[in-house]
């Protein structure tokens, strides 16, 4: 299926100057000519998002910051102009790039190429194999086991993400907990041992040998 781009931008002649081009690049295109309209249209998932950045209901940043917490796929702004600390707030809230206005049309596209390519070759590179049953896929945060998927909870996957990715690597309680867990949450190191036994659980009643080792008196380890 061909990528789908999200574009926002106030100005009707640019969007649908953007949306005509990418359409016949091959492109599924969705538009949106305000902030408040982008956060909905954010919503259905696109692959990349075109964003102005000043819009007089809801301006980029603000959009970018709103979204960030649920979409993932790369954001490009698009501003008439940028100053170093408009690109450090714009980073800051989880934007990619920056295109000033005026731009050319084909460098747009190749900028917007780019980004998809390296995020095609990120998401191909986020499935590891462990072995000829188990393969964790770390972008879609998904564990399969001889092809099924098996459910976990968000915390569950964080614990399993952390310790396959440092196989043999020993973790505490505490290192475990100060990483997947708000420390203003009143809770304690405690949950991690909790969690543990689910995930230990869910595995033997899939048939899946123990990957998580405990080893006593210092922590956990993924086994290699």
């Amino acid at each position: 299926m061909s990528p789908s781009i999200l574009i926002v931008d106030d100005e009707v002649d640019i969007l649908n100057m953007l949306r005509d081009y990418f359409e016949l690049t091959g492109y599924r295109v969705m538009t949106a000519a305000g902030g408040r309209e982008a956060v909905r249209q954010a919503e259905k998932q696109p692959d990349l998002i075109l964003l102005d950045i000043h819009m007089p209901d809801f301006d980029g940043l603000q959009v970018c910051g709103q979204i960030r917490h649920f979409v993932s796929c790369p954001i490009l702004f698009l501003t008439a102009r940028v100053e170093d600390s408009d690109k450090i707030k714009g980073f800051g809230v989880g934007g990619d790039d920056y295109i000033v206005k005026p731009f050319s049309i084909d460098e747009l596209g190749a900028r917007v190429a780019a980004h998809l390519r390296r995020e095609r070759r990120h998401y191909e590179s986020s499935k590891v194999k462990f072995d000829s049953d188990l393969v964790i896929d770390y972008s879609e945060r998904l564990l399969y086991f001889r092809g099924e998927t098996v459910s976990l909870a968000k915390k569950e996957f964080g614990i399993i993400e952390l310790l396959s990715q440092h196989a043999g690597q020993i973790f505490d309680k505490e290192r475990i907990y100060e990483r997947l867990w708000d420390f203003d949450n009143g809770g304690s190191s405690s949950v991690v041992a909790e969690h543990i036994r689910r995930i230990r659980a869910k595995f033997a009643s899939s048939g899946m040998k123990p990957y998580i080792e405990t080893v006593w008196g210092v922590g956990y380890k993924w086994a290699k």
